[in-house]
């Protein structure tokens, strides 16, 4: 990870450091007379330097080299979507339309036995990919980063695809805003079913503008350049 890897910069800093220290206070020590037996005691000293620095530096390389590999995301986001992830779009998609073609009837909740019913918005949550994991449009945005890693991605088409993720991404947020605040509009100060059914609009108008947006993201996933 990030944190692992500066870690281990540190940590081969200070070996470095404390070895080159120890280097200079050698340096700078009172010279003996070299007779015979300081003179090999001296080489052995030096070779044995030499060969704490080629250990210690060849370490740090190959230690943050394999960091750097393992624990590189840039490795996984090159790879185009799988065919199972460009299937969540075409179900999310359908899911969106068939959401908004019924839109009073997925977004009022009865109780049983002819209960009262009211306005809910989760169904445009639980839509959008917000709900849940196992919902198809959940962090669809990791798999739209891949896209272009597509081979076969229609080039002329790329620029429609950046901007209708842009588009999505704010349609998805305030679609889930609008939501979330509808869902409590009926208790606040001020508030009631008026409110709850006006934030639950504003809401349906972000989902509208949310599937055109992945309407555009799935004709450039799906369709080959001419």
């Amino acid at each position: 990870s990030k944190y692992s890897l500066t870690f281990i910069m540190v940590k081969s800093t200070i070996i470095l450091s404390a070895a080159a220290m120890a280097s200079c206070a050698y340096a700078f020590a009172p010279q003996q007379v070299l007779s015979r037996n300081n003179l090999v005691s001296t080489t052995a000293m030096q070779a044995s330097r030499r060969d704490f620095f080629i250990r210690a530096g060849s370490t740090a390389l190959v230690t943050l080299t394999t960091a750097t590999i393992n624990s590189s995301p840039a490795v996984a986001a090159t790879s185009p979507p799988t065919a199972e992830e460009i299937e969540r779009i075409k179900v999310g998609y359908k899911n969106i339309q068939y959401l908004l073609d019924n839109w009073e009837q997925e977004t009022t909740v009865c109780r049983e036995n002819g209960g009262e019913c009211k306005r809910d918005a989760d169904a445009a949550r639980k839509a959008m990919g917000l709900r849940s994991t196992t919902d198809p449009l959940f962090q669809i945005e990791k798999v739209f980063n891949k896209v272009k890693y597509m081979e076969d991605i229609d080039m002329d088409k790329l620029e429609q695809f950046f901007e209708a993720t842009e588009d999505w991404n704010t349609a998805m947020n305030m679609s889930n805003s609008m939501a979330f605040i509808s869902q409590f509009a009926e208790y606040n100060p001020g508030g009631g079913k008026d409110e709850v059914l006006k934030y639950l609009n504003e809401a349906e108008t972000q989902v509208k503008l949310a599937e055109k947006a992945l309407k555009v993201i799935l004709d450039c996933v799906t369709s080959s350049p001419q």
